[in-house]
């Protein structure tokens, strides 16, 4: 059996999804899942890119990444990861954001297709060369794990590929990435291709060199193409929780798994099997937490994680699958987590049950905020007959739970009707905990509601996205509302996009009622923006979001 190397690229390439940047604290919370679900590698972000980035890998290095961890079926803490170009500050920067974990991993790129060396680098095939010599040798006198990616490798000349590849692997790379960066290639061409970088790059096969592959989704090849590659000799798989990525994204960790698994046998005889190290129980839960947090929705016909990946609807698949249940599934739904307990939590639980119930799902909740949940909890309870599991993620509410909170919701209340304007009148507490009340009309009660915290917050920011969405099934479901603001501020190092001039800030909040979920969202995104003007300002949070807030005639 040969042990595929789970990577997992998730905060990082993932996060470079539009719409889909995290907090510091945020990317604590998917890095611990991620060390729960087994992965091997967390390619936790780019140190390079912002003072953010680095302290946030520095922070997933020194608490996941520094000792042994119970519950894997790996018990070593996975390798903490930083990307890096082929720069000797970008190399700098990724040490010393990983270097506290006790399996440090450095991983540089440099661009080898023509299009890239002609357009991108301005490089020709010897400068390429001579820089990957340079660099990767440079980023080996660290006292780290080293993998070079030769950056769209799928439209590279196969024979330079395998030129540049030696290169880095005589240089003191450990682990050569193929990638498919722009989705390009196919799997029959991908397979032939990596199997090619066993046939002529001169030390690969040698005991501590692996070959990876990278795939993205443009063509909806990535999941096929990561297993071609697999197939042609690659032994680490570079992947991300639902697929989430640049573009169309990149390969899903849950298909390359499940798709292992389920064929086993196949695999097994072709190439002698493949093993890794996931717990596929908490695929499902991970799954929801990392939509729930990058604010990137699962489409219910997602393969192994979507809400129908398990559903039937026709009358001649519902007739089979009572009969018996692999006449129409190919795996059970219990091995990716998606049963549910039909009564998970209710109205008699305590605290600690549910405490404990949060963090099997994935959600560790601090002492202090569990109390305000458990509020919450109860008052739902009372009003539903069961919670189930998404229940209880959606209870955590906005998503800056752990992020200190400055404007609160008191009240709200709605006039709406097919006459007149929709009016929206609420009530939030300052910072200090002093009520404003304020009154606003607008389009409808979402936007009245926006109206009035724009009124009370002076933020100046645009709804660049709004979405909302049933939690669960029935009349009495939560719903799940989600925003995206954008202000003009310039040089705020929060949540920023590609346009580093403006930044974009985004909101959770959950409530049976719509109109108050869509508050809370709306309310969260706004406290992150006064929260970033006082990280930039300098000044104290709540004194910056005071004078934020102070009307001017």
């Amino acid at each position: 059996m040969s042990r595929i190397i789970i990577f997992d690229t998730t905060l990082r390439d993932g996060e470079q999804s539009p719409g889909a940047t995290m907090t510091s604290p945020e990317k604590l919370r998917v890095a611990t899942a991620l060390t729960r679900l087994g992965v091997d590698v967390i390619e936790a972000g780019f140190a390079a890119s912002s003072p953010d980035d680095t302290r946030s890998i520095q922070r997933i290095a020194e608490e996941l990444g520094a000792g042994v961890i119970t519950g894997r079926k790996n018990p070593k803490p996975p390798e903490i990861c930083s990307l890096a170009r082929a720069i000797r500050g970008d190399i700098d920067a990724a040490w010393n954001a990983v270097k506290a974990a006790a399996r440090p991993r450095i991983h540089l790129f440099l661009g080898t297709s023509p299009i890239h060396r002609e357009y991108k680098l301005r490089m020709d095939r010897a400068a390429v060369l001579k820089k990957t010599r340079e660099m990767v040798a440079y980023a080996a006198e660290y006292d780290a794990h080293i993998q070079f990616s030769a950056e769209d490798a799928g439209r590279t000349e196969p024979e330079f590929l395998y030129e540049v590849l030696e290169v880095a692997l005589e240089a003191g790379a450990n682990t050569l990435n193929v990638p498919d960066t722009v989705g390009y290639i196919q799997p029959e061409e991908f397979m032939e291709l990596v199997s090619g970088v066993f046939r002529h790059v001169r030390g690969v096969g040698a005991d501590g060199v692996f070959v990876s592959v990278h795939c993205h989704n443009d063509l909806g090849l990535a999941t096929a193409n990561t297993l071609a590659g697999l197939r042609g000799g690659a032994r680490q798989a570079e992947v991300t929780i639902n697929g989430i990525g640049e573009r169309a994204g990149n390969t899903a960790l849950e298909e390359v798994v499940m798709g292992l698994d389920t064929r086993r046998e196949y695999f097994q005889s072709e190439h002698g099997g493949f093993e890794h190290g996931i717990t596929t129980e908490l695929l499902a839960s991970t799954s929801r937490m990392v939509s729930r947090v990058s604010g990137m929705p699962v489409q219910p016909n997602k393969a192994i994680v979507g809400r129908n990946a398990f559903s039937h609807e026709a009358g001649i698949h519902q007739d089979g699958i009572l009969k018996e249940q692999s006449t129409y599934e190919i795996m059970r739904p219990e091995t990716v987590g998606v049963a549910e307990s039909a009564l998970v939590m209710g109205k008699h639980s305590g605290r600690h049950a549910l405490s404990v119930r949060l963090e099997e799902l994935g959600h560790k909740v601090p002492e202090e905020r569990l109390a305000k949940v458990f509020v919450r909890f109860k008052d739902l309870a009372d009003k539903k007959k069961y919670l189930t599991d998404h229940d209880l993620v959606a209870l955590l509410g906005s998503n800056s739970g752990e992020e200190q909170q400055l404007y609160t919701l008191d009240d709200l209340q709605v006039t709406c009707g097919t006459r007149g304007m929709a009016t929206a009148t609420l009530t939030l507490r300052d910072p200090e905990g002093r009520p404003e009340t304020q009154a606003a009309v607008g389009a409808g009660p979402v936007d009245a509601a926006f109206n009035a915290i724009d009124t009370i917050m002076c933020t100046g920011s645009e709804l660049m996205r709004y979405r909302l969405e049933a939690v669960t099934e029935g009349n009495d479901a939560l719903g799940d509302a989600s925003v995206q603001l954008r202000t003009a501020d310039e040089g705020t190092d929060n949540l920023q996009t590609g346009d580093a001039r403006r930044p974009i800030y985004r909101g959770q909040g959950a409530d049976q009622d719509v109109i108050v979920a869509s508050a809370r969202a709306y309310l969260a995104a706004s406290n992150r923006i006064l929260r970033a003007r006082a990280k930039v300002s300098g000044g104290e949070v709540a004194e910056a979001a005071k004078k934020t807030a102070e009307k001017t005639a």
